[in-house]
């Protein structure tokens, strides 16, 4: 336990000089019950930005935001602010379509989704700029490559296999 603890304090300021050398473009002040998509759907900025921006302050599963905390949105040069708030049965055919951008651009910009486009989920905030905008992630990791377990598939509507169609 000791030596976990140790070695983020030695990390920390290697971290913070990382963080601090990006230029924070738009700001927001977490109110009571946000949670990370809801502030994403309603400041235009990606899901998997807002957790690689805030990547000390947001865990993973983005259950840790208090009210008061001041997040930062975008980094200049890399603020994405043309967003698609993922539906029910959306896939990435269908969110390229409507943002008229390829695949290429997609996926360059959301990390996060894997190659068969499965794991987005309703409620999940798109980047769907015309140009690659997506930061880069700290230490080669990619936040929010996995479907939040409270969160549904975009392709998997609740009780729908249960529909009894032989009537």
């Amino acid at each position: 336990m000791y030596a976990h603890a140790f070695a983020a304090i030695l990390a920390l300021p290697f971290v913070a000089q990382f963080v601090s050398a990006q230029s924070c473009t738009r700001n927001y002040t977490v109110q009571a019950g946000d949670i990370c998509d809801s502030i994403s759907a309603a400041q235009n900025v990606s899901t998997y930005q807002l957790a690689v921006v805030n990547n000390i302050d947001v865990d993973s599963q983005c259950d840790n935001l208090n009210p008061g905390e001041n997040l930062c949105l975008g980094w200049s040069g890399d603020d994405c602010t043309s967003t698609y708030v993922v539906q029910a049965n959306d896939d990435c055919d269908i969110i390229t379509s409507m943002a008229n951008i390829n695949d290429t651009i997609l996926y360059m910009n959301n990390p996060q989704i894997n190659s068969d486009c499965t794991n987005i989920y309703i409620g999940e905030v798109l980047c769907t700029a015309g140009t690659v905008l997506v930061p880069p992630a700290p230490s080669g990791t990619v936040p929010g490559s996995a479907i939040p377990p409270s969160a549904t598939a975009a392709n998997d509507l609740p009780y729908c296999d249960e529909i009894d169609d032989s009537n």
